[in-house]
């Protein structure tokens, strides 16, 4: 890793890149305490110089953005900031893509702007995360990588959607990891809240059992209800085959009842013939450049997995659960929110604090909910 005077964001994402490739290579171990508080000094030295908004936040709470003394000192902007405030260091002109965050019609939503250059380190960021985690245990049920799995998402094409990090995500691991007629059954509704084509999915997944074909389903909360109950009002049972999974990213938006996590998990495992071991849930955001996931997904023997469910980032993140009341990060065991400083936010904000309350644990933490539905 490199720094001086002359360090801007491109620089920055080229080493960071070189970075995560050997971070793969290796297994992702965990990166030291003095290299990844090197990455994150280097970094917000660069977005306090050259983003704005973010360093008039560090000025009014007491930062220069010249020297801090831990990575833990650098100023955590909040979710709700990205909603009014222009966090980019990206010129108008460089602006190619925005995501906004999700949530219920007529909202104000979050902004993160992005470029081509931003993109790419976005997708270097997810993809190999991802991979690890449901991708790599396909092996171990047979399925050779020749023959990639038929992924089926559970949301609209991102070229229909193309504000949403998950429609461009998902997009990004069809075309990297699934089957060439691989598809998107979900839609825009009239309102412009997502919907899903029950029948093409039926279709999909019914073809894919007759086939023998390994599958992934990847999609929102409401979408597998949707899925969930589009199945049993049509009285079909789908037992998909051995290598196939599901990643549930959770959020309901008021597009369909809600369900518990366990209660969901269960209505998922039975619709569709997987394994407990073959779910993993993806925790993300529109603010963020990675993504937690609480499982690497495995084919699995029909037993249910052993194993608690831990949300984990990958190592070029660091994540707190801190107290609302002291910013300070909380025992393990105990509720707070969400704290993450994710080095691939380049030219946005590498720390932001989040409005999730979680359980801190050892080896992850465990999504509760929204603070606003946490009392």
């Amino acid at each position: 890793m490199s720094g001086n005077q002359s360090d801007s964001p491109a620089r920055f994402a080229r080493d960071l890149q070189d970075r995560l490739l050997q971070s793969e290579k290796d297994g992702f171990p965990a990166w030291s305490e003095p290299e990844f508080g090197a990455w994150a000094s280097r970094l917000f030295s660069i977005q306090s110089a050259g983003n704005p908004a973010y360093a008039a936040w560090c000025r009014a709470g007491g930062i220069d953005g010249r020297s801090i003394p831990d990575w833990r000192a650098i100023p955590a902007v909040p979710t709700e900031a990205f909603k009014s405030l222009d966090l980019t260091t990206l010129e108008p002109a460089a602006r190619t893509a925005c995501f906004h965050s999700s949530g219920t019609t007529g909202q104000t939503p979050s902004r993160h702007h992005h470029s081509a250059e931003s993109l790419r380190l976005y997708a270097a960021s997810l993809a190999p995360w991802f991979r690890f985690h449901l991708i790599d245990g396909l092996a171990r049920g047979g399925v050779p990588a020749a023959n990639p799995p038929l992924f089926v998402g559970l949301v609209p094409l991102p070229a229909e959607a193309p504000h949403s990090s998950l429609a461009h995500m998902l997009g990004e691991v069809t075309a990297r990891y699934g089957a060439s007629d691989s598809l998107f059954v979900g839609k825009i509704g009239a309102d412009g809240g997502w919907e899903l084509d029950v029948d093409g999915a039926v279709r999909a997944l019914a073809a894919a059992e007759g086939a023998g074909r390994a599958t992934l389903v990847a999609g929102t909360a409401f979408g597998f209800v949707h899925l969930v109950d589009g199945l049993a009002s049509r009285r079909v049972r789908v037992r998909l085959p051995s290598g196939s999974r599901a990643m549930e990213t959770g959020g309901y938006k008021g597009r369909s009842r809600t369900m518990p996590k366990p209660e969901l998990h269960a209505a998922i495992r039975e619709a569709l013939g997987i394994p407990d071991a073959a779910l993993a849930t993806e925790y993300g955001m529109s603010e963020l450049g990675s993504q937690a996931y609480d499982r690497v997904a495995t084919p699995g023997d029909g037993a249910r997995a052993e194993a608690p469910r831990r949300l984990r980032f990958p190592p070029w993140c660091r994540v707190r659960v801190v107290s609302p009341e002291t910013g300070n990060q909380v025992a393990f065991g105990e509720l707070g929110t969400v704290r993450v400083l994710d080095l691939a936010n380049v030219w946005s904000v590498a720390a932001v604090q989040t409005g999730d309350v979680a359980r801190r644990w050892p080896d992850g933490f465990d999504l509760i909910g929204r603070a606003s539905d946490v009392e």
